[in-house]
């Protein structure tokens, strides 16, 4: 099955979330905000859907746990179909 995933780079994330750097690397050493992918030797991409789904759980007031498990739930996803393409 293929997917067609968005990336964007960190400063357009940046902007769809509306916080700082500094906030952004918090919330991933935190477990609130799903990690990069390498997309070079010295690049890192956000994939699109996944930035999408935590400001949705925030607009939707979950809590931090129930956006910790967001994030893990998105982080196996990126996994799940691993060779399957």
């Amino acid at each position: 099955m293929y997917i067609n995933y968005q990336l964007i780079r960190r400063p357009e994330c940046l902007a769809l979330i509306v916080r700082s750097k500094s906030a952004l690397q918090l919330d991933e050493k935190a477990g609130l905000f799903c990690p990069p992918i390498s997309i070079g030797a010295r690049s890192i991409a956000y994939i699109k859907h996944e930035v999408e789904a935590v400001i949705q759980a925030r607009i939707e007031g979950k809590t931090p746990e129930q956006i910790k498990a967001l994030v893990q739930e998105l982080i196996t996803k990126r996994t799940a179909n691993k060779g399957g393409i």
